[in-house]
């Protein structure tokens, strides 16, 4: 009986593979392209010498050359009349001087036109202007400029002139510690729009802790394009703070596209002397209810956030009815005004199934009677994450505190699990 052979059938094919490998390229290109590129621009290093901007000379001379220094000359005297200095020759002047900084100029064979910078040394000048004294400055801000253009809300995302003008402003004489970051890297996907609208203080004191900040400002640019070419309009809005307060606004109006880098170095001095009117009347003030046990600053600004907690504290207990069988009724391990207690730091487990209840767990448990603070060692949305506390008295008190605050404690060798 002959056989019948059977027909060679090609290998299986999987279409699929080629399709998967270009859908995985490309979202491999897509994640390098979000933090790649020359996005960020670094900010200019802040000394404490003097900075006077924005001065306009028109000289002649006999010589290029001649008519330049005539230019910087007439700057360095516009500069000190413009810081109100005394009356002094200008060989003592030229003295002063450190640095001419070159914003704009045009150089003809006899004349000599440009915006120029000068800057004062400090440490010479400050006596003649009455700056010798030591002077306080603000708590480390995190500043984040936000440009609106367009219906377009960008910070780091890509670069733009309103980043330039706050990285390249030397605030070394300014009351306000500017904490400025540069953009590049990750930062760009950290520091969005969207994280100025964030309420939640456990978002928040991670960015702050990450920068060594204790609050925010966020000076908003908002340009209005009459049309190609044609005027541009800017509303300026200060706000500060997680919670987006208002602080001020000002607007601003030049004749063409190619005058909006100055308005925006016109903004950000604008700005500054708004923040430091602000630091002295009170008003710009770290938010007490942020975590700042890793930012370094000044005791009497640490002093008034202290002042500002108690006072909190004070106003909460007010309005609490208490018994006066209450030291009878106190718990054993729980802290009493005659007991003296010692800060101790303790590790606690809560289970955070989604991102709003670890919110709500962060915010309870820094709530709790006696707790000092709180930071976050693991964060496991959707599992266990683990707080450190640290609580003025023993681990016992802490689990009554946090019993008494609605939580079911269970202990362990000096640390303690909690859920609801």
């Amino acid at each position: 009986m002959a056989s019948l052979a059977l027909p060679q059938l090609p290998p299986a094919r999987r279409p699929w593979l080629p399709i998967a490998g270009a859908i995985l390229l490309a979202l491999g290109a897509v994640l390098v392209a979000q933090v790649g590129g020359d996005r960020g621009i670094p900010p200019v290093a802040s000394s404490e010498d003097i900075e006077v901007s924005g001065i306009e000379v028109d000289v002649t001379g006999d010589s290029p050359e001649d008519a330049r220094l005539k230019g910087w000359r007439e700057a360095q005297k516009l500069a000190w009349e413009r810081l109100d200095g005394p009356a002094i020759p200008d060989s003592q002047l030229e003295g002063l001087v450190s640095a001419i900084v070159v914003e704009q100029e045009r150089l003809g064979p006899r004349r000599y036109i440009a915006t120029l910078g000068v800057i004062f040394d400090r440490a010479r000048a400050g006596g003649l202007l009455g700056g010798e004294g030591a002077r306080s400055r603000s708590a480390p801000m995190l500043t984040l400029p936000v440009l609106i253009s367009g219906g377009t809300q960008t910070m780091f995302e890509v670069r733009n002139p309103w980043q330039r003008a706050w990285a390249e402003t030397q605030f070394g004489a300014s009351a306000i510690d500017y904490v400025r970051p540069s953009g590049a890297g990750g930062e760009s996907l950290l520091l969005t729009y969207g994280q100025t609208g964030r309420r939640s203080r456990a978002w928040w004191n991670g960015i702050l802790d990450e920068f060594g900040a204790a609050d925010v400002l966020i000076p908003i640019a908002n340009l209005h394009y009459s049309y190609p070419g044609g005027p541009v309009e800017g509303r300026f809005t200060a706000r500060y703070g997680p919670d987006s307060r208002w602080l001020g606004e000002f607007a601003l109006r030049v004749q063409s596209p190619e005058q909006v880098p100055a308005m925006m170095n016109t903004a950000v001095q604008r700005f500054d002397r708004l923040f430091t009117q602000a630091l002295a009347d009170g008003k710009l003030r770290p938010d007490p209810t942020l975590a700042l046990g890793s930012v370094q600053i000044p005791p009497e600004v640490r002093a008034l956030i202290e002042a500002a907690r108690r006072a909190e504290e004070a106003r909460a207990s007010a309005g609490e009815v208490v018994p006066s069988e209450t030291a009878a009724q106190t718990p054993a391990g729980t802290p009493t005004p005659d007991t003296p207690q010692a800060l101790g730091t303790f590790t606690v487990q809560v289970a955070t199934p989604d991102a709003r209840s670890f919110d709500g767990a962060l915010g309870a448990v820094r709530g709790a009677a006696g707790v000092r603070g709180v930071t976050v060692s693991s964060t496991a949305i959707g599992g266990t994450s683990v707080l450190r506390v640290t609580y003025l008295g023993d681990i016992e008190g802490l689990a009554n505190a946090l019993r008494a605050a609605g939580w079911q404690v269970t202990a362990g060798s000096n640390a303690l699990a909690i859920t609801r």
